[in-house]
C-alpha cells in the first residue's frame, strides 16, 4: 500500500522525523520499503491564469494566450491545449524551467508568434500517466505561488509492505490507528456526518445469500451533476496513493475506500431494472466487466444482479452496463461487508487483482458500512450536488463474524518476552489498540476490535504487546542450558570404541544402504514379501532389506570390479 507522509500524519502526527517514523513503523511489523518524493522537482513552474486567448493567424489549432503569473506584465504564451480558456487556472512553465523529461523552456516564436513560457498538462509535469489538455487548477489557487509548494510536492509516499493478516492497515486510518498506538501520538478520527433524506425514494435490497453477504447498505443519490471536476486535494492525494484518477463519482468512492478501508461502488440508477439481489451466479451466466472483458460465470461467484441479470462481481468489480458515465444524473451508493471466504481466489479465477478483492480477501471491518456511505455521500453532495435518499442497512444479524474473547493469563506476556510488563502497563497497551479488557481473579477476558482478524489465540496479545513496546526493546540475552555430568562406569565400553578394537583386530566395517532393489531381495529372501516404499529414490532402491547380505554381496560386488 502507498500513502503519503503528510496524510498519514493527519491521522497522527508523532514528534519523529521520517526517517525515525518509518524505522518506527517497521519495527512493529508495517515495513517501508519505499520512500519517494511526492513529485518532481519543479523549478520556474507556477501558477497561473489565462486572461484572454485569441486564435493564432498562422495555425488553426493553436491559440495565444495572456497569462498572468503575478508579474508586472502578462506573458504571452502559444497553447494548443483544447481546453485552454480565460479565467482558468493553469500550471506556467516560465522560460528558464527545466521540466521533468529534461525538456527546457525557451523563449521561442511558434509560427510566427512570440511563446514566453509553456501551459503544461499532468502528464509533461510527470503527476499523471496521460492527460487530455493542459492542467486545470482550482480557482482559488494562488497566482505566482510555485506549483511545488501549492501541490505539496515537498511531500513524500511511503509503501507499507503489509503481511496478508494486517488487512486493516489497508487504509488511511488504519495505519493512523497504529501508528498513534505504538508512538503514543494522538489519534485525530473522523468526525461522522449524517445527510439528512431530502427524497423518500430507496433501493428494494434482498439478501438471498446472507451467509456471504450478511450486511449490505444502499443509498439513492439523484440530481448529480457526475461531469463536475474531481478537486486536485482528492486526485493527488489518489496519485500518491497509487491510483488513477477517473471521474468524480468513481474517484470519490475510491478515496472513501483508502480514507476509511471499505470498497465502494456506485451503479447509474437508470441502468438498474428492479431490487438489488445478492446471490451466488448461475452456471452459464456473464458480466462485461468495468475492464471491458466479458467473463462467464460459474455457481462460485458472488453477484449483485437485478432483474435482468449480474451488475457486479460482487467485492471484485463492478459491470460495464451498470457503469456511470458523465451523463449520469441518478446513483445507487452501495456500501457492503462480504465474507473472505467467498471473495478469496474468485478474483484470480477471472484473471484480475483489484483493489477491492485485496481488502475483500483480507477482511473488512464489518461496522464500517453505514459510516462509509454517509462519508461519501458527504463528499457527492458537496461536490456533485444532488439530493439524498434515506440508507437502507440491510442485515442478517446471525451471520456477521462476531470476536471472539479470549482468556488471557497476563504473566504469559511478560514470560514470553522475557521482559518484566506491568499488568496496567498491558492493559493501556490493549485499550490503544482498541481491545477491550475485563479482569477476573482468575484471568482476563480479552475482546480484538471489530477491525482485526487476525487476533484469535493468547499468544496474538503477547505479539501485539511486542509490537507496541517495540521489539528493539526487548533485551538480547543468550539462552542458558543447565547441563549435568553423568557418572561413567570404567567398566563399560561404548559402542565406537568396540567398533574401533575390532578394526584393530583385522574386521572391516562395512555400511550400506537400508534399501535394494526388488530382484535382489527376491535372491536372499524368496519367500518374504517384499516390503514397498512409496517414494523410492530409483527402482534400484525400492524395496526395504530383509538381511545384510544384499547390501554386502553389491559392496563386494563393487570392489571387486575395481581391483
Amino acid at each position: 500500500m502507498f500513502i503519503s507522509e503528510s496524510w498519514l500524519r493527519e491521522w497522527a502526527n508523532p514528534d519523529l522525523d521520517r526517517d525515525q517514523l518509518c524505522e518506527r513503523l517497521t519495527l512493529a511489523g508495517l515495513e517501508i520499503g519505499t520512500v519517494l518524493p511526492a513529485g518532481p522537482t519543479l523549478n520556474k513552474v507556477v501558477v497561473g491564469t489565462i486572461l484572454t486567448t485569441a486564435s493564432h493567424p498562422n495555425a488553426d489549432r493553436l491559440k495565444l494566450c495572456k497569462v498572468d503569473v503575478g508579474d508586472a506584465e502578462p506573458l504571452d504564451i502559444v497553447c494548443g491545449a483544447p481546453n485552454a480558456r480565460a479565467e482558468l487556472r493553469v500550471a506556467v512553465a516560465q522560460v528558464g524551467a527545466k521540466l521533468p523529461g529534461g525538456l527546457k523552456i525557451k523563449k521561442s516564436k511558434i509560427r510566427g508568434e512570440v511563446s514566453l513560457g509553456m501551459l503544461c498538462s499532468s502528464q509533461e509535469l510527470e503527476l499523471d500517466q496521460e492527460s487530455d489538455g493542459i492542467l486545470e487548477l482550482p480557482e482559488d489557487a494562488a497566482v505566482g505561488l510555485s506549483l511545488s509548494e501549492y501541490l505539496d510536492l515537498t511531500d513524500y509516499i511511503l509503501e507499507v509492505e503489509l503481511t496478508p493478516n494486517r488487512g486493516d492497515c489497508l487504509s488511511a486510518r488504519g495505519l493512523g490507528r497504529d501508528l498513534a498506538a505504538i508512538s503514543g501520538a494522538e489519534f485525530s478520527g473522523l468526525p461522522t456526518t449524517v445527510i439528512n433524506a431530502q427524497i423518500d425514494e430507496a433501493p428494494v435490497i434482498n439478501l438471498a445469500n446472507a451467509e456471504s453477504c450478511p450486511r449490505y447498505v444502499g443509498r439513492l443519490i439523484r440530481g448529480v451533476n457526475a461531469a463536475a471536476p474531481t478537486p486536485m486535494w482528492i486526485r493527488e492525494r489518489l496519485r500518491r496513493s497509487g491510483i488513477r484518477s477517473l471521474s468524480l463519482l468513481v474517484d470519490i468512492a475510491n478515496y472513501v475506500m483508502l480514507e476509511l478501508g471499505q470498497p465502494m461502488h456506485a451503479f447509474d440508477l437508470a441502468k438498474i431494472n428492479g431490487p438489488i439481489q445478492v446471490r451466488m451466479a448461475v452456471d452459464g451466466e456473464s458480466l462485461i466487466l468495468l475492464n471491458g472483458e466479458e467473463q462467464n460465470l460459474t455457481n462460485r461467484l458472488l453477484v449483485i444482479a437485478d432483474d435482468q441479470g449480474p451488475i457486479a462481481a460482487a467485492g471484485i468489480m463492478g459491470g460495464l452496463d451498470s457503469a456511470v458515465s458523465d451523463e449520469t444524473t441518478d446513483i445507487l451508493l452501495e456500501s457492503a461487508w462480504f465474507a473472505p471466504s467467498v471473495i478469496a481466489g474468485r478474483a484470480r479465477e477471472m484473471g484480475l487483482h483489484t483493489e477491492a478483492s485485496h481488502r475483500f480477501e483480507r477482511g473488512v471491518d464489518p461496522t464500517i458500512q453505514l459510516e462509509a456511505i454517509e462519508r461519501a455521500s458527504e463528499l457527492i453532495v458537496a461536490l456533485a450536488g444532488g439530493q439524498c435518499g434515506p440508507c437502507i442497512d440491510q442485515q442478517s444479524p446471525a451471520h456477521p463474524p462476531k470476536a471472539e474473547t479470549i482468556k488471557l493469563q497476563p504473566a504469559l506476556i511478560s514470560k514470553r518476552l522475557g521482559l518484566d510488563v506491568s499488568e496496567k502497563k498491558i492493559n493501556d497497551i490493549f485499550d490503544l489498540l482498541g481491545m477491550t479488557t475485563t479482569v477476573s481473579d482468575q484471568h482476563w477476558e480479552v475482546t480484538p476490535p471489530p477491525w482485526r482478524f487476525d487476533i484469535s489465540i493468547p499468544e496474538d496479545m503477547v505479539e501485539e504487546v511486542a509490537r507496541v513496546i517495540g521489539y528493539d526493546a526487548i533485551p538480547a540475552v543468550l539462552p542458558t542450558l543447565d547441563t549435568t555430568m553423568l557418572p561413567v562406569d570404567d567398566d563399560e565400553t561404548g559402542t565406537d570404541r568396540l567398533a574401533d578394537k575390532m578394526v584393530d583386530r583385522g574386521y572391516q566395517e562395512a555400511i550400506t544402504y537400508s534399501f535394494v532393489s526388488p530382484e535382489l531381495q527376491q535372491l536372499f529372501a524368496p519367500d518374504q514379501p517384499n516390503i514397498e516404499l512409496l517414494n523410492p529414490l530409483s527402482t534400484e532402491m525400492s524395496v526395504m532389506r530383509s538381511s545384510l547380505w544384499p547390501g554386502l554381496i553389491q559392496a563386494l560386488q563393487f570392489n571387486q570390479h575395481r581391483q
